[in-house]
């Protein structure tokens, strides 16, 4: 009887510290603009459960994540977008000391303070098979040390592996390639896939009149950016005889010494942005050196006409730049925000539905291509979150490019997304 009773109050104990949240919603769209040959619309439903540990200092943590594709359920081989499927996210092990931090496991981080685009944040790769709005990322295994000091916090990270990057298949709007380009979702790598990724991160921030974060990154390992390779190259080109045989195209990565920076200045109500990065490639037969910075500037409008709600001014100006003319182009790597100009505003209702409303426009200054995008989100009943959206891309119409842009393969697109889900 002691026993049991002792029993009992061990696992009062546990569960006192442990604690569980998800959620479960169906995300649809509607393709108003797409290629023929695709599906017109799609619904997906999507779950998500995390859990967590804590007892002293020592965390445990993981969230899985689950989606099937209405179209998976289809007998019909060729309608399937073959998007059903279940994803570990993240599973670690936390210790926390007085100055210090260890953790190993599967986890995502984020780094980045831009809107539309976070170049810098490419410690975990994306998911492919997700919509090219989405920016769903595998998690990593990898083992991290931090110190924290007054004003800032030095980390050293080692990423342990480097996860293949599926597809959809071809019938969904978002398969990255045209319908006669087959994709091998396994990852190739110039080393052993085993090869660590070494990065050493120092943040901190500034307590004066204007407030300073910032960020600096240092990586030696391979690179987030990836590059494809096929034995039939000549079918990039739609002018090719053979431009509607088949092809397979492969992944590759490649080992790169990167340094980033992000940043954000705030002064008075404007909040200025910076993020930069610098690839030193290892010798690569595809690949050269290149760079790729973005610059913002949001100005926020408080107490809207007596109101509450602010309204937030965005600019924001992308630039990427290769250094080797015998590599691979902005082209050749899909690169869609290489001469990018965004103009867009940000409202707040600032209620207890967190309301808020995104959109504005995304103009490529060299290849003429646009990206109109409005982005409405909010809560019901404290439990359900709705979100709105609506995309139309007008891709280039030149025809002098040596290839074709990324937008130009996907076509002219526009569609109207609505996501609700259920929170617990």
């Amino acid at each position: 009887m002691k026993f049991f009773v002792l029993f009992l109050l061990s696992l009062t104990t546990l569960f006192a510290e442990f604690s569980f949240s998800g959620s479960v919603g169906l995300d649809s769209q509607a393709y108003l603009s797409a290629p023929s040959q695709k599906h017109k619309q799609n619904f997906t439903a999507v779950q998500e459960l995390e859990l967590k540990y804590i007892k002293d200092d020592l965390t445990l943590y993981s969230k899985l994540y689950a989606q099937e594709d209405s179209y998976d359920l289809s007998s019909d081989d060729a309608k399937k977008n073959e998007r059903t499927f279940a994803r570990l996210d993240e599973l670690y092990l936390k210790y926390d000391f007085e100055n210090d931090m260890l953790q190993a496991g599967k986890s995502i981080k984020f780094w980045g303070s831009l809107e539309v685009r976070n170049i810098v944040d490419g410690f975990n790769p994306r998911d492919l098979r997700q919509d090219m709005f989405n920016a769903d990322k595998f998690g990593v295994y990898n083992i991290s040390y931090s110190h924290y000091t007054q004003s800032g916090e030095l980390s050293l990270i080692v990423k342990l592996d480097e996860v293949d990057q599926p597809m959809a298949a071809q019938p969904y709007v978002y398969y990255f390639f045209p319908y006669f380009v087959s994709y091998d979702g396994r990852l190739h790598e110039a080393q052993d896939s085993y090869r660590p990724s070494i990065f050493l991160t120092y943040s901190g921030s500034t307590d004066t009149e204007y407030a300073l974060d910032y960020a600096f990154i240092y990586q030696n390992g391979y690179d987030s950016q990836r590059y494809f390779i096929t034995d039939t190259p000549q079918n990039l080109n739609p002018t090719s005889p053979t431009f509607t045989d088949p092809t397979e195209f492969k992944q590759y990565a490649y080992i790169a010494n990167k340094f980033m920076t992000y940043n954000t200045l705030v002064v008075g109500a404007t909040l200025i942005k910076l993020e930069a990065l610098y690839a030193k490639v290892d010798d690569n037969v595809y690949i050269g050196d290149y760079s790729h910075i973005a610059l913002g500037v949001e100005h926020t409008i408080e107490n809207l006409m007596g109101s509450e709600a602010g309204l937030g001014l965005l600019v924001e100006y992308y630039r990427y730049d290769t250094y080797e003319d015998d590599k691979y182009t902005d082209l050749e790597l899909f690169e869609t925000m290489q001469n990018d100009l965004f103009l867009g505003f940000r409202y707040s209702v600032n209620n207890a539905n967190e309301t808020s409303l995104l959109g504005g426009v995304i103009a490529d200054v060299v290849y003429n291509e646009q990206s109109y995008f409005c982005k409405f989100d909010t809560r019901v009943y404290d439990s359900f979150k709705v979100q709105a959206d609506y995309y139309y891309i007008n891709p280039s119409k030149k025809e002098t490019l040596s290839l074709p842009t990324a937008y130009q393969f996907l076509g002219k697109h526009q569609r109207v997304g609505l996501n609700i889900a259920w929170y617990f």
